[in-house]
């Protein structure tokens, strides 16, 4: 049996009103889920790091540490806008 796995565009996460559950794909493992679920909440937090934390009940540090590992895996992180 094959999985696909589509992924989201880019700014799809930012078209989201602030109310709306972002799709998961069936299928998924734990990690791309958990992965997917930081990335997005990182573009609607516009790569505040300090709130995305927060939103998604981690630490500052644990975040960084995801965030440096899913950088050495390629993954477009959003960065930081004002």
């Amino acid at each position: 049996m094959t999985t696909v796995h589509a992924a989201a565009p880019d700014n799809f996460a930012r078209s989201l009103a602030p109310n709306q559950i972002v799709p998961l794909l069936i299928g998924s493992t734990v990690d791309e889920v958990e992965r997917e679920l930081v990335v997005q909440t990182l573009a609607r937090c516009d790569g505040n790091r300090t709130r995305a934390a927060r939103v998604l009940g981690l630490s500052v540090r644990t975040l960084r540490n995801k965030i440096r590992l899913y950088v050495a895996d390629g993954i477009d992180v959003p960065a930081y806008h004002d």
